[in-house]
């Protein structure tokens, strides 16, 4: 009997580096995310050079004059980073992480205990969460929305700062700050920060850029628009001011949304937050006001930390908890919260329906807010 040729092992491995450039061209249409792409620049050296390192990763910056010393002109500079935020969600059940939902950006590892990853094709984030070590987690088993970008200020100051950063584009640009409860703008022709003298009597609670326009929400009730330009203001009040917490949403460059989220019963003397409802409007850019809506199609809402993101159910995970037509506060008193819907039935005669409130039908708890959110979903 004559025994079978053993073949090595190592001869059925495929050479991937000698893939035709027909195929690695299917292969780059067929990616689905970013992250799939920095998987597939790490097979080899001739596929890295194919697919270039994806956009939405990248950070551009801004080296921008600080004014610790202000008004005088600084010497020292800061950095204006573009950040983009991310959902992303643990296929797997991960012992060693509390939440498989976290919410917030992703950056270059710059811990003084990094280490390069054994496998070349391994891609992993660092998440820490309180209360807990660092853990490495496996980006391949996951599900990884893309849903905006904020900027933030790096290497001054930047626990004060927060991210009320905003930036108008063109090779010119112009930043809008809100520091200290006063508003200070730069210009990339002038590099260098300037007060503004006529914003209004109260502190800047929120501040976006839109269509070559800046927003801004005050504590009073106050919304201005700024020319960015000029810096001249003008008045955008909702149609019924209410004494409310105001926050300002766009979505990308087609709607800006105004949340308005208030005490249906002031004079009670007991505040119950569980019992806060809101009031939803859109901005009629043409007509220059806001118009009350009921509907926000498949728009989601997050609001809180990072910023305020719109996004599209349809490119959030099935099982999140969070769908279409909703709104989620991630900056809630305590860590438990509910999305926001329209029209919920609360068994109380005395309440409104023709409002946004608590629906109660997945418990969000919150585990974490820095440096990114963790969501559990009950």
């Amino acid at each position: 009997m004559v025994k079978p040729a053993r073949i090595k092992i190592s001869s059925m491995m495929p050479d991937w580096s000698q893939l035709p450039d027909e195929l690695l061209n299917l292969i780059s249409k067929n990616l689905d995310n970013c992250f799939d792409v920095l998987h597939a620049r790490s097979v080899c050296s001739s596929w890295r050079s194919t697919f270039p390192f994806p956009s939405c990763l990248l950070r551009p910056s801004y080296s921008l004059p600080t004014f610790a010393d202000f008004p005088f002109v600084s010497k020292d500079l800061c950095t204006l980073e573009k950040i983009h935020l991310f959902l992303y969600r643990v296929r797997t059940p991960a012992a060693a992480l509390p939440s498989a939902y976290f919410l917030g950006g992703i950056g270059r590892d710059e811990s003084e205990d990094h280490m390069e990853l054994p496998s070349p094709l391994q891609f992993s984030v660092r998440v820490k969460i309180r209360g807990s070590d660092p853990t490495l987690m496996n980006i391949v088993g996951c599900q990884i929305v893309l849903l905006g970008y904020q900027y933030r200020m790096m290497g001054w100051n930047p626990e004060k700062l927060g991210n009320r950063l905003q930036e108008g584009g063109g090779e010119e640009f112009v930043v809008l700050l809100n520091y200290t409860k006063n508003l200070y703008v730069l210009r990339s022709t002038e590099m260098r920060w300037m007060k503004l003298k006529v914003t209004s009597d109260a502190s800047c609670s929120d501040l976006v850029a839109f269509r070559g326009r800046f927003y801004a929400a005050f504590l009073n009730g106050d919304i201005f628009i700024f020319d960015p330009y000029s810096m001249q203001r003008t008045p955008l009040v909702p149609s019924e001011p209410r004494r409310s917490s105001n926050y300002l949403i766009p979505s990308g460059n087609d709607e800006l949304f105004l949340v308005e989220k208030f005490n249906p019963f002031p004079e009670c003397g007991r505040i119950d937050f569980k019992r806060f409802i809101c009031r939803v409007s859109r901005l009629d850019e043409e007509a220059g006001k806001w118009v009350v809506v009921s509907d926000l199609g498949d728009c989601v809402l997050f609001i809180g930390h990072f910023g305020n993101i719109c996004c599209s159910a349809k490119e959030l995970p099935h099982d999140c908890g969070v769908s279409g037509n909703s709104i989620l506060f991630t900056n809630v008193p305590g860590n438990v919260t509910f999305a926001y819907k329209y029209g919920v039935q609360t068994g109380r005669a005395e309440e409104d329906l023709n409002c946004w409130r608590l629906s109660r039908q997945i418990r969000v708890t919150i585990l974490n807010t820095f440096p990114v959110v963790a969501l559990r979903l009950e």
